[in-house]
């Protein structure tokens, strides 16, 4: 379902214009179809009793436990000048994000709007846009925190089909003949 929620919302960024980076967007949508793929792998596993597909499955689904909580740590961690920080790097190395940041937040600029640079929004016509580094800041905050929970809980049911995975995986096939070994 995570799979399937991450391609759906990467199609309607797309959709709606929010997106414009189709790199950022192939990358979510191949971790999409990479987790699609292993719960797939899993699912199979489990319903033929596939000893080494489960196996497969459980060490892939604990290396993404890991990153993922990593990740959510990490996104629960930043404190505020490591987030202006990290939004300042960004906004300087990428230009398709900072013209869909300019045109969907209406503002210029990330610290300051100088009137000879080229911008999206249309507050740009009247010389009277705010920057962006305060609009972004009071968002980036609060997805951070949200990002970071979401991540945070799905990396423990992550780690709940690892351990039942772990301990179902050597049980027999109730199809199989019951005198022959597993």
């Amino acid at each position: 379902l995570v799979s399937l929620l991450l391609i759906g919302i990467a199609a309607w960024g797309i959709g709606f214009g929010l997106i414009s980076s189709f790199r950022v967007v192939g990358v979510v949508i191949a971790v999409g179809v990479f987790l699609f793929f292993i719960a797939l792998v899993g699912l199979i596993g489990a319903v033929k009793h596939h000893q080494v597909l489960l196996f497969f499955y459980m060490i892939i689904l604990l290396l993404v436990f890991i990153v993922q909580f990593s990740v959510s740590c990490a996104c629960l961690a930043l404190n505020k000048d490591q987030q202006s920080e990290l939004l300042e790097v960004g906004w300087n190395n990428t230009n398709s994000a900072r013209t869909d940041i300019e045109r969907n937040l209406n503002c210029c600029g990330f610290r300051a709007f100088h009137p000879n640079e080229t911008c999206a929004a249309d507050c740009s016509r009247t010389r009277q846009c705010k920057p962006c580094a305060p609009i972004i800041e009071e968002y980036s905050g609060m997805v951070l925190r949200f990002v970071g929970g979401i991540g945070l809980f799905f990396s423990f049911t992550e780690i709940l089909g690892v351990w039942l995975t772990y301990r179902y995986r050597n049980q027999k096939d109730p199809r199989a003949n019951p005198s022959a070994f597993l």
